[in-house]
């Protein structure tokens, strides 16, 4: 029997709705790669999580945002193996905030490090993409109004190319 072994994943995310359309960036790398992602991600030395949530969006949609409130924390275990490392699955623990776009264009966005570009996405065409955890449960909170509960396993999962 093969022995289960996570590389664990803190990162902040934001939740950002303009007109019923999510706020999206298209994965370029890890277990997301080629699915529609939230912006966001690891906290850097000496940065406050609502700090990280201002840096990522700048970084990978090119907008400036205002934090509006935490909406909860999530945690998600999705199969996932690198050539050079043990481990077996990503257990991603996502801190969720709602944000609110404050200024720039996603057409301008700078397409650096693991983001494509960004889009602003209907929440119904998010039922027929592929989505990142991350995307499901922001559409869960959108539709509910609250995060889903315990943890979410994934049993299989399938990592796309992305698209260039």
């Amino acid at each position: 029997m093969e022995k289960t072994v996570y590389h664990r994943h803190l990162g902040v995310y934001g939740i950002c709705v303009n007109s019923g359309r999510l706020l999206v960036i298209h994965k370029r790398g890890g277990p997301y790669a080629g699915r529609f992602d939230l912006p966001g991600g690891s906290i850097e030395p000496n940065e406050t999580i609502l700090r990280t949530v201002e840096r990522e969006f700048r970084e990978e949609t090119g907008l400036q945002v205002r934090t509006l409130g935490n909406v909860g924390t999530k945690d998600f275990v999705v199969p996932w193996t690198r050539d050079g490392f043990e481990h077996t699955h990503c257990h991603h623990i996502a801190i969720f905030y709602e944000v609110a776009a404050v200024s720039g264009d996603i057409r301008e966005s700078p397409n650096l490090y693991d983001s494509l570009g960004a889009e602003w996405v209907s929440l119904d065409r998010l039922r027929s993409e592929p989505c990142s955890p991350l995307v499901t449960e922001a559409a869960y909170w959108l539709n509910n109004g609250r995060l889903s509960e315990g943890t979410t396993f994934y049993r299989e999962w399938e990592i796309y190319e992305p698209i260039d």
